[in-house]
Formats: C-alpha cells, structure tokens, sequence
C-alpha cells in the first residue's frame, strides 16, 4: 500500500508535471509544484488550475506552487523531474546547491540530449555528481497524461539502479488507478521511452498518409525491432522491450491522437512543415530533439526507421518519399538482427 503524507517535489509545471501533482496530492502526499515562469505559477496559485497545460485538473490546496527553485526543492527528500528533455541539464544545474545529498530524484522526462547523446538519468548524475547513480531512477510506460487526469487506469515503470529509490518511487505514486512496476534496467527503460516517440513520428507521418493499418503495424513491429538493437547497444535488455516501457509505451504514442508526437507526424504527413506542425500543438514533441540526438550519435547502428525519421525533420525529405526510402531497402531475413538480442536467425 502506498505511504501517506510524503513531501514530494515536481519540478515542470507543464501537462505532465501538473498531472503527477494532482495525483499525488490525491492520494494524500504534500506535493510542492515549481513551475519556471512566475507568472504561471501565480495563476495556478490564484486559481488552482493550470490553463495552459491542464486546465480539467483542480489542484487542492495541498499542493504548493513556487516559482523559486530553492523553495520547491530546498530539504526536499523526493523530487520528481517533469521538465522537457531539452530542460533537464539546465533546470537541474539551477537546482543542484539546495537538492539534498540524500534526495531521491525520478526522472520523468523522455528524450536522448542531443549532442551528448546521455539519457536522462545521466544528465541528471553529472549536474548532481552521481557517478554510480545513487538514489536516481526514472519513470516510463503508456502514460498519456491527459487519460490519467481524466481518472482512467494506467500502468508505469520505475526504473533505477538504486533499489531504494525505485521501491520509495513505486510506494508513492501507486494508486487503485496507477500500477506501478519496478525494473533494474534503467538504460533500458530510458531508451525505450525515448526512441518510441520517434516511431511515434513515423506512425503519425503514416496516418496523415493515409497509408492504413497495415502500413502501421509494420512500421510500429520494425520500430520495435531497432528499438531492441538501440537498448543492446546501449547496455540494455532487450526484454525491456516488450514491457510497458517499450512495446505498452510503443502502442499507445503510435495510436493516440493525445500524443503529440502522433500529432506532429500525422500534420507532417498531411502536409506541414516540421516548425509548422510543432507550433500546432500545445507543449514538445520529444521526437524531433530525440530523433537527432539518436541519429547523429548511433554510430554504424542500423536504424532505418529513426533514419528516414530524421530525413524528414532535418533534410527536408518528403515524408512519401521517405516511405518508398523504406520499401525499397534491400531484401532480408526478419531475423537478420535478432542474433544480437540473443535469438538464433532462420536457416
């Protein structure tokens, strides 16, 4: 059963960062919400609602809201990191003097630093100078925050190296309408939560195609595929894969028009420039940065998928061009790449 009246800090007041406030605070912790622009955080403040991100959700009063990051993470023994991926090294250098030592950070941002090629949990231990990732974890899984606002059931994953602090995460974000699972295999998990909003793109590009069903479920059973090859590489199990950060988290981006990066693909592929489609949608589609960020740091990894992902975004590559790109790759076995997961090709 969950543990009661824990202090937790959220930092990112966006979509995702207001849900998991509410949702704390619903199941009686004391929740502190830092949000970067003061003037949001007043309005929320005032009005217990956040209008721009998610305005269906009424925070109680229990629910603190700051602007100043040395208030909101200051002593704070849970902090929960709900920035954008692109706002993590910065947003944790800010609040690197006042996080505790003996703080327990979880990761809740999705995305691959570009330039660095680091997951989030790294970034996190370099600011913080946690070399062996002491008390980091990171959540992932099918949580399309709009659907958990609403009170509908949903599963996650809490992944670290610190048993502590995935046990301590799991205990306080489980409810009767959120199931939490633990797993050890954070690098995993991370790759997975951030490469599937570029198949994520992919999908969506093939919808405002109108390519159909079949065109998606090959493109999604050949994302996971490369998905499995980007987690080996990295260090990873590839049976992280087909959990709920992988394939649960894979099925719902690539199907939900609540997904914004569904949404960025699908305007992408009804016509809109990649700056067109960004701006249409309210808040960041983590696949744009994290497509570049995989690409421009995978090496001789062979990742078709993520390739012509980024042709679009990057090179200005049609996306029905990019389709053809892909039917017209050399003939193979399907299970060319499974011998590096462990699995034995076809004779």
């Amino acid at each position: 059963m969950p543990s009661q009246s824990e202090p937790v800090t959220v930092l990112g007041a966006g979509a995702w960062g207001t849900t998991l406030a509410w949702m704390l605070a619903h199941e009686g912790h004391r929740v502190t919400l830092w949000a970067r622009r003061p003037e949001l955080a007043d309005e929320i403040r005032r009005t217990r609602r956040n209008q721009a991100y998610r305005p269906e959700v009424q925070l109680p009063e229990s629910v603190a809201v700051t602007a100043d990051v040395a208030e909101a993470v200051g002593g704070a023994p849970l902090v929960i990191v709900a920035v954008p991926s692109r706002a993590v090294r910065e947003v944790l250098t800010r609040a690197a003097p006042f996080v505790s030592p003996s703080a327990l950070l979880l990761l809740a941002a999705k995305g691959i630093e570009r330039g660095t090629g680091l997951r989030m949990s790294q970034v996190a231990a370099e600011v913080l100078g946690r070399a062996g990732g002491e008390g980091l974890a990171a959540l992932s899984g099918p949580n399309l925050s709009e659907e958990i606002a609403r009170g509908r059931p949903a599963a996650a994953v809490v992944a670290g190296p610190d048993s502590s602090a995935r046990q301590k995460y799991q205990e306080i974000l489980a409810s009767p309408l959120f199931r939490v699972y633990t797993n050890c295999d954070i690098i995993g998990v991370e790759l997975c939560g951030a490469f599937k909003n570029v198949i994520a793109l992919a999908a969506g590009m093939s919808d405002g195609l109108e390519y159909g069903t079949n065109a998606k479920a090959a493109l999604i059973s050949r994302g996971l595929v490369e998905m499995a090859g980007l987690v080996v590489a990295g260090g990873g199990r590839a049976v992280t894969c087909w959990g709920l950060a992988g394939l649960g988290d894979l099925l719902a981006t690539c199907h939900s028009s609540l997904s914004r990066n569904w949404t960025v693909g699908h305007l992408m592929g009804r016509g809109m420039s990649v700056d067109e489609a960004q701006r249409s949608v309210q808040g960041i589609a983590e696949g744009v940065q994290t497509t570049a960020a995989v690409v421009e740091a995978k090496g001789s990894l062979e990742l078709p998928v993520a390739e012509v992902v980024y042709a679009v975004l990057y090179q200005h590559q049609a996306p029905a061009a990019a389709s053809r790109r892909l039917m017209m790759r050399r003939w193979r076995d399907e299970a060319e790449a499974w011998s590096d997961f462990g699995v034995e090709p076809s004779r």
